[in-house]
């Protein structure tokens, strides 16, 4: 009996034991697209059917671990359906994935993952196999994320092919992974990786509810699912979830006992719960000797403060504290502000704006093209509005210092986006007395987060002395290859 081919109708639904009925209940269901190959074969004497979808599967691997094992299985002469469903799940190694269903829910679910599935008549059931073979990216470079020393390989959109790679990094059992579907219409694959030995067992749970209840129709990046695990996500204008491209600072993360979470279809993983200090960690930190380290990450920090607050300072400064300046460059200022026609506010709001419509021309654009939107916009636009007088010539550099700043943490991008702005308003309307208001309203935001009980500002408030050493500077392993004896020693007492 056919049916309708709704959702509703079909996900509970049994397969029909009659093969004819079956592979006409398997068309309704998905409107016999053009991409539904269904082959009918008689093996032994029994009625069969083989059902993929096209682009999906690998040819090849169908060929030689499916067609040849049941070809040679004619020898045997006329066999029962019993026979052919017994040879298929308990006598042959047709596939490494192998799995038995009983509902058109779940054949449709392995049909457009790349699986291929095979009917026997009057069972009422059928047999997957996995032989994906669709067109997938290599593993590659990192885009985003580019370290000199560190691993250079990077995550793609095949999930599975992610797996493997956190897997070869740590040979542990202890490595968990918990795969589900997350997308009515979608059922989109999502991992949560952890280590068992490691990570918080009430995190790893609040996590693992926080997936399980999303009811989102489609699920196509990991930004569909993260306001549903960020429990900050709409209360400060950080986020406590990060995102990261490469295998082995996830696993630097998984060590830590942080919770990962892969989604399939997204070159990206998140990593939660995570605090400030992480956004000004790299790969690179683990490779250089500590005083190199400690230098570096002191210039992260220095490019936070620029990014954000330069702008809001120098319009605070000439507006409202101009005694703070020498004679001679307080006079070269006021010559450049009064040679513009536009207050010192606007100014600046144009030009962190016009540097964003650039930068987002630069990154939708290919990469060719991006550079020359990039050179144009510095130098011809710039020196064009500076000569036109719009713009004066000192401001043009500080907007140049704090965009080069702020792609030094490409992880607060955004933040430091919508920062730079407020600030450059409270220095404009407040001067340093503005900027002191808005500094005390960020920290009590950044104070205020608290995701899965874990200060975001941690190890600074609450203060953790022994926490602050890697904030500030980074550790020699042989410091952590002690602290990790005295760890186990614990745990053996």
């Amino acid at each position: 009996m056919s049916f309708s081919p709704d959702y509703e109708n079909y996900k509970d639904k049994k397969i029909n034991p009659n093969i004819s009925d079956a592979m006409r209940d398997v068309r309704a269901v998905t409107g016999n697209t053009m991409d539904l190959n269904i082959m009918n074969i008689r093996i032994c004497g029994v009625n069969c059917a083989l059902v993929s979808i096209e682009g999906m599967v690998s040819t090849v691997a169908m060929s030689e671990l499916i067609f040849q094992p049941l070809m040679g299985l004619e020898r045997r002469g006329e066999q029962k359906p019993q026979d052919i469903f017994r040879f298929l799940t308990e006598e042959s190694l047709l596939a490494a994935e192998r799995k038995t269903v009983f509902t058109y829910e779940d054949v449709m679910q392995f049909l457009f993952s790349g699986f291929a599935v095979i009917f026997t008549d009057t069972l009422g059931k059928a047999v997957v196999f996995g032989i994906q073979g669709y067109d997938k990216r290599s593993v590659s470079t990192p885009e985003s994320e580019q370290t000199i020393h560190g691993a250079q390989d990077s995550f793609t959109e095949t999930i599975r092919t992610n797996l493997s790679l956190v897997r070869r990094r740590l040979k542990t059992p202890s490595l968990r992974f918990e795969m589900s579907q997350i997308g009515e219409k979608s059922s989109t694959d999502v991992c949560m990786m952890y280590l068992e030995d490691r990570a918080s067992p009430e995190i790893v749970e609040k996590i693992r509810g926080g997936l399980s209840g999303i009811k989102l129709d489609t699920v196509l990046t990991s930004g569909y699912i993260e306001p549903f695990i960020d429990e900050s996500y709409e209360k400060s204008i950080f986020s406590s979830v990060m995102t990261s491209e490469r295998p082995d600072l996830v696993c630097t993360c998984l060590n830590e006992g942080k919770v990962c979470v892969l989604v399939d279809g997204t070159p990206y993983c998140l990593i939660l719960p995570t605090v400030f200090a992480d956004n000004f960690r790299t790969m690179d930190d683990y490779c250089q000797k500590s005083y190199y380290t400690t230098f570096s990450r002191w210039m992260k920090y220095l490019s936070f403060f620029l990014a954000v607050a330069f702008p809001g300072i120098y319009v605070a400064l000439v507006m409202f504290h101009p005694e703070i300046f020498t004679l001679k460059l307080l006079l070269n200022l006021a010559a450049s502000e009064e040679a513009t026609p536009y207050p010192l506010v606007l100014e600046v709001i144009f030009l962190m704006v016009l540097f964003e419509i650039m930068r987002e021309a630069g990154l939708r654009l290919p990469k060719a093209v991006g550079g020359t939107v990039s050179i144009v916009g510095g130098l011809i636009i710039g020196d064009a509005a500076v000569k036109s007088g719009i713009v004066s010539a000192p401001l043009l550099i500080v907007v140049g210092i704090t965009a080069t700043a702020s792609f030094v943490l490409p992880s607060l991008y955004p933040a430091i986006s919508i920062l730079r702005l407020l600030f450059i308003l409270a220095g404009g309307f407040g001067g340093l007395f503005g900027l002191s208001i808005a500094t005390v309203v960020l920290i009590i935001n950044i104070n205020a987060m608290n995701d899965f009980s874990i200060s975001y500002t941690a190890p600074i408030t609450p203060f953790y002395r022994k926490g602050i050493k890697d904030v500030l500077a980074r550790g020699s392993f042989r410091d952590y290859e002690q602290s990790q004896r005295t760890i186990e020693e614990y745990k053996d007492e």
